[in-house]
């Protein structure tokens, strides 16, 4: 019943957001930047749980301001093992976010908020969960070298509940501060 509560207030905040940047079409943009189909790659930092991804933006829409993303990451978590010795788990994450954009600086940088859903996959090492559901939320800042290929960088937060209910403690994963950086390839 939580849950759906948490998700409920979730899907309300993200549509206000997405109200509030289609009806300011002040901040379109015709030319410059790109806001066709993208690819790019990240490295990423869910509270303590360093990842590598790929993610996937569809084309901006509503005055250039809407887009909508998938992102796949490898994450590691550092746990201790069977022999009480450090070791690195991996396990696999998968969001689904919509973007909106809050700005642009010329052509040479797009600030935006990000939002959506994150699903992981725990390996079954620190974890008996198949999967956790969560949101997650975040700020970013792309900035172009080029009209189609740029560097960006990106702070926010995850909340999931993960747990590793096979570790002493069970302390939480993937719950926190989030970071990601990467590069950004619009076609």
């Amino acid at each position: 019943m939580e849950k759906t509560q948490n998700m409920l207030k979730f899907t309300t905040i993200i549509l206000l957001f997405a109200w509030v940047t289609i009806s300011n079409p002040a901040v379109a943009q015709e030319g410059g930047m790109s806001s066709k189909f993208g690819f790019g790659m990240q490295l990423g930092q869910y509270q303590n749980d360093f990842g590598i991804g790929l993610h996937l933006t569809s084309p901006y829409f509503v005055h250039n301001n809407i887009a909508l993303r998938v992102r796949g990451n490898l994450m590691w978590n550092e746990h201790p093992g069977s022999d009480n010795n450090i070791t690195w788990t991996s396990y696999s994450n998968l969001s689904f976010g919509v973007i909106g954009v809050a700005g642009r600086i010329k052509d040479f940088a797009r600030l935006y908020s990000e939002g959506g859903i994150i699903f992981l996959y725990p390996s079954d090492e620190f974890s008996t969960a198949i999967y956790e559901i969560g949101g997650y939320g975040l700020f970013g800042f792309e900035f172009f070298f080029d009209p189609h290929m740029n560097y960006f960088i990106e702070i926010g937060g995850v909340g999931t509940g993960a747990i590793k209910d096979k570790i002493p403690g069970e302390p939480i994963y993937s719950n926190g501060l989030l970071v990601n950086a990467g590069f950004r390839y619009a076609f």
